[in-house]
């Protein structure tokens, strides 16, 4: 969840390390921290709040070529400058920065008191400053190697040590991810690919349980308590100017505009509409096996797990397989039967969340395949199935699920017609028409945002309630979901998503004018049952804004009309989404929130 960076080379460090912290802020933002090794020794800055707060403390950038930075997302003490990163050890020798949770910090803690170590947080990531400090005597990597070995839990940690004045070390365990680029002047080390732009256009992304030590001279990588190992690099997909808001005012509106071309990227040489074909090269499924799948378990979180739901209206219609859809946290909790013919689904923005990678390894050890659906090539869950649909979305900075989102359903839709081709569930005629229509979706997307000027004005309306209810059925459900969550994530207004037809076994219970009621209602076969619900609220006075496809008639009978573009249904969730966002995003500024970093959340969730 927090964001960790640290430099090791022949350029200021401070210059290095506070850009990329302001690229990371998006994974915490209630404190930040640097600490570099000057001349004198080490030198630390902490603050509570975002980063630029910690600029505009640091009225004279500190010294040195070796530093490590940090912003953070609580998760043991409160944000205060005690609680912030980075931590030292009782002697101010060795400073360190954390992501992740420690387990068996209470036991290890409690060991270090007895011995006469002195902690100044509230923190669970302190104790490793002071468990390296303890295994200090012999050497600075192994200090770190044997510290990491004796904790429980996911971290990715970096640290330096003023007696080793040229190494920065890293190290990761669990879910918490690490990586490492090689620049112009030096090695950089940090959570996440957005700290290395413009930096490395290449960079090695550290194993579970790997630890990396860094000089001027060079990188060598061992695992915990082994001997060296080789690491591949990879392409840093991402660019400086995704990571800048441009002529947008916040980096969610600019991403809200991104996905036409996110999702036309992500099914772009994967249609094969001349042969009429999907081809996914990376799928690591062949057909005879996708043909002999009897079922399809979908794990995810949050606005993933929305995507999920999606996926098993339309790969059920499509293909005629049963579908799951289970939340990740929930899955692990449960025993489901599983086998070689259930092909397991992961879906995760980062990769990284801890939930669906602990899920995902239950399934793989109860002996299904897997099959990830996922923003980043390099990230646990992805290298951990035996296949990859890339969703090519592109860096989100803003914590809001947008881009990310769609493209997770472009992703599923062509996971339904290559399973619905594979299995013979489509006919010729059919399997062309679905092609035709999933190449035109990105075009359905760009007037989806062409025709939403007026979502400014019903947003504010919605602003001043403190709920609203979002209501759909079929393939819309889903979206209900998913278009309350945003509401709630960014606005702070209470929201519910409900299945249509649940309204009247109780929900219906809180209609009156002050609670508005947001129905997606397009023209498909879900459309004269919704409209009978939305009769059954505007029956009990209650206020109605509709997304609808022009039915004139409709305009007529509630309190507000958002105009969607009409499209196949099976393709109306990547048209309903937009208005959604807008929806959340114009409310969210409405209320003066901070849109791209809503409170209490962060973007990559890898703690349990």
């Amino acid at each position: 969840m927090c964001g960790i960076v640290g430099y090791v080379g022949q350029a200021a460090a401070s210059e290095i390390l506070l850009p990329a912290l302001r690229r990371l802020e998006y994974r915490g933002y209630d404190s930040a921290g640097i600490t570099t090794l000057n001349g004198h020794g080490l030198e630390t800055c902490k603050v509570v709040g975002k980063v630029a707060a910690l600029e505009a403390r640091l009225t004279t950038p500190p010294g040195g070529r070796l530093g490590i930075a940090h912003t953070r997302w609580a998760t043991h003490g409160r944000p205060s400058t005690a609680n912030a990163h980075p931590h030292l050890d009782c002697h101010g020798r060795v400073a360190l920065v954390h992501n992740g949770i420690i387990e068996n910090y209470r036991e290890i803690k409690q060991r270090l008191i007895a011995l006469g170590h002195r902690f100044r947080s509230d923190t669970d990531s302190e104790v490793i400053v002071h468990l390296i400090e303890h295994h200090r005597r012999g050497g600075f990597v192994d200090a770190v190697d044997r510290a990491a070995r004796e904790l429980r839990g996911a971290f990715a940690i970096a640290c330096i040590d003023a007696g080793a004045p040229a190494t920065l070390v890293g190290a990761r365990r669990g879910s918490s991810p690490l990586v490492i680029g090689r620049s112009a002047t030096g090695w950089l080390v940090a959570s996440d690919e957005a700290a290395l732009l413009g930096r490395a256009d290449r960079m090695v992304v550290l194993d579970d349980g790997d630890l990396a030590a860094m000089t001027p001279e060079g990188l060598t990588i061992r695992t915990l308590g082994g001997g060296e190992v080789a690491r591949p690099s990879v392409a840093v997909t991402a660019d400086a100017e995704t990571a800048e808001r441009g002529d947008y005012p916040h980096f969610m509106l600019k991403e809200i505009f991104e996905q036409p071309a996110a999702v036309g990227r992500t099914l772009h040489d994967r249609l094969d509409v001349e042969r009429e074909r999907v081809e996914i090269p990376e799928l690591g499924v062949s057909d005879d096996e996708l043909a002999a799948v009897r079922r399809l378990t979908f794990i995810a979180c949050g606005s993933s797990y929305h995507a999920a739901l999606v996926a098993r209206y339309v790969i059920e219609s499509l293909a005629r397989v049963p579908v799951d859809a289970d939340i990740a946290s929930e899955f692990r909790h449960r025993a489901p039967s599983l086998d070689r013919r259930v092909l397991t689904v992961p879906i995760s923005q980062s990769g990284e969340t801890a939930d669906t990678l602990a899920a995902l390894r239950q399934a793989k050890a109860a002996g299904s395949r897997a099959v990830a659906i996922c923003n980043v090539a390099g990230s646990s869950v992805a290298r951990e199935s035996d296949g990859l649909i890339h969703t090519r979305a592109g860096l989100e900075i803003g914590v809001a699920a947008t881009k990310t989102f769609t493209t997770q359903l472009a992703a599923i839709l062509l996971l339904a017609l290559k399973l619905g081709e594979v299995r013979g569930a489509l006919d010729p005629a059919t399997r062309r028409a679905l092609l035709r229509e999933l190449r035109a979706a990105p075009e359905g997307m760009a007037a989806a945002l062409a025709a939403c000027h007026g979502v400014r004005a019903h947003a504010r309306r919605l602003s001043r309630r403190p709920t609203a209810l979002f209501i759909g059925r079929g393939l819309q459900y889903p979206l209900a979901l998913e278009g309350a969550l945003k509401l709630k994530e960014i606005s702070y207004i209470h929201a519910e998503g409900y299945a249509a037809g649940e309204m009247k076994h109780g929900p219906i219970a809180l209609i009156d004018r002050r609670v508005p009621v947001v129905a997606i209602a397009p023209d498909d076969d879900t459309y004269d049952k919704m409209v009978n619900n939305i009769e059954e609220i505007k029956a009990r006075d209650g206020f109605v804004l509709a997304l609808t496809t022009g039915d004139d008639d409709l305009a007529e009978r509630v309190d507000g009309v958002i105009a969607m573009p009409r499209v196949a249904p099976w393709i109306q969730p990547l048209i309903v989404a937009v208005p959604l966002q807008l929806l959340a995003y114009h409310a969210a500024l409405a209320r003066r929130c901070d849109v791209d970093r809503p409170r209490n959340l962060a973007k990559s969730v890898t703690v349990e």
